[in-house]
């Protein structure tokens, strides 16, 4: 029987992961992540959830392999996780009375079959104080989330309004994959 992998270490892609199937391992992925010169931004995520899967499934060739990458993306610029509390202020100052992008790139391995898709959420932010960002910076909760926020945890005081998969945003898009991961097992079965 087929195990099922997931390629991360994300307590939150592990907990929604729960959501579509509680018999899975952890296996994280020490891919390296740099991101190949000519790739467009809407492929970043594909490019790098497919990165981290491979990279489990080849000691796995007869499992299935979950990776996923999520990425914020806002006027072509793509926010990753802040270096540090001044880089998470740059973020969150950007973010601020706007609209942006949340990408989600799946990618599901098995032996050499492949399939990846990425799924798009649009987030609008408050207008924030700097006093507003300060007091979040301090909670240490920006520090290790793409766009500097956890729409799950204290950033969901920052969010105005959402347009699509709530859980792409958390780091998961857990319907579309569910969906797409059945398609796949059925695929090589």
């Amino acid at each position: 029987m087929r195990k099922v992998i997931l390629a991360s270490a994300s307590p939150r892609r592990k907990e929604l992961l729960n959501e579509i199937t509680d018999d899975f391992i952890i296996e994280p992925s020490n891919a390296d992540e740099t991101v190949k010169e000519g790739i467009s931004i809407n492929d970043i995520p594909k490019y790098l959830a497919l990165l981290k899967a491979k990279d489990i499934a080849k000691n796995h060739i007869d499992d299935i392999v979950i990776g996923s990458d999520t990425i914020v993306v806002i006027d072509d610029k793509v926010l990753n996780k802040p270096k540090d509390e001044n880089d998470a202020y740059n973020m969150l100052s950007l973010l601020s009375g706007k609209k942006h992008r949340v990408l989600t790139g799946c990618a599901i391995v098995c032996g050499e079959k492949t399939h990846s898709f990425c799924e798009e959420t649009q987030v609008e932010f408050y207008q924030l104080t700097d006093k507003e960002i300060y007091d979040y910076i301090k909670t240490k909760d920006p520090m290790d989330k793409a766009g500097a926020y956890g729409i799950q945890t204290q950033g969901k005081m920052l969010v105005k309004a959402i347009y699509g998969d709530f859980y792409n945003v958390v780091g998961l898009p857990v319907a579309r994959l569910k969906r797409e991961l059945l398609d796949f097992m059925n695929s090589i079965d």
